[in-house]
């Protein structure tokens, strides 16, 4: 699934090329993503014009005139990709979107896990997919401060503490993985037992890594392109994550003897780390 880094990579690719503009004509060819869509979703898309995009959590929030805001979710193999003139959509282009400056929006997504919804702009915050989000990593919300009290007794890994996405938003199994990696804590520490001194070292080692993966255009494993159709390249950055029995940047180990970077499988996702580095 895009995480944060991807999310943000599409925004910023959506609102270069949208913002401004107006919806000259939407289509919509099924009913339903997820969650059904908005009735008659097309016509009430129609003439109006985009005033800015961003991002919330793995949410894409596309502002639009009238105070309204359409909400929207890549799920898990969904892309949104823009054209600089029409073409036909394909079987999996669910929803698509023609503008007066000649570009075009496809929303694709094989699997149907996405979703689009259209909602008042003064009630996203209480929106049910919203309103229990916790903060966001790259704002200064996120402090050691906050670590420490929302991890104080946690008998969770850590790991997993950090995909709580009613704590900490978007961080997701990948830069979990790496910002660890750059805190020197094991993905199996429990988060009550992180001391003061290693959350000083995760938190900026988060935005380190989720900053690092926004420049690279995200991370593509799978289905995930950048709004230009592009590929993200953070995947060619990994210290650790996909990288089992490799060397750990840095490394001066015997690779025989501590069979370099570690596996495990966590809540069903996969962990990796360096157990020499990492404790």
């Amino acid at each position: 699934m895009p995480e944060l880094p991807e999310v943000e990579t599409v925004c910023r690719g959506l609102a270069k090329a949208l913002t401004g503009a107006r919806i000259m004509k939407a289509e919509s060819h099924r009913p339903d993503l997820r969650f059904p869509l908005p009735k008659n979703l097309a016509a009430k898309l129609k003439g109006r014009r985009v005033e800015a995009i961003h991002r919330r959590a793995k949410y894409i929030l596309i502002d639009l005139d009238k105070a309204e805001t359409l909400l929207m979710h890549l799920g898990m193999s969904g892309r949104m990709v823009v054209l600089h003139k029409a073409v036909k959509a394909g079987k999996h282009d669910h929803l698509v979107f023609h503008f007066d400056n000649s570009c075009s929006v496809y929303f694709n997504d094989p699997r149907r896990f996405g979703m689009c919804d259209l909602v008042k702009t003064s009630a996203l915050p209480q929106h049910k997919l919203l309103k229990n989000l916790g903060i966001e990593p790259l704002e200064d919300d996120l402090t050691v401060d906050y670590l420490a009290l929302k991890f104080k007794g946690k008998k969770t890994p850590v790991k997993l503490a950090l995909l709580d996405q009613a704590l900490v938003v978007g961080v997701g199994n990948i830069y979990a993985s790496e910002a660890l990696f750059f805190a020197g804590i094991s993905p199996k520490k429990l988060a009550g037992k992180c001391t003061k001194d290693e959350l000083t070292k995760l938190v900026p080692s988060i935005r380190k890594v989720l900053n690092a993966a926004i420049k690279a255009g995200g991370s593509s494993l799978r289905d995930y392109v950048r709004a230009d159709g592009e590929l993200g390249y953070f995947q060619h950055q990994f210290a650790v994550y996909d990288q089992a029995g490799k060397a750990c940047p840095g490394c001066t180990c015997d690779l025989s003897k501590t069979g370099g970077v570690q596996r495990i499988t966590q809540s069903g996702r996969s962990s990796f780390y360096c157990k020499t580095k990492q404790c």
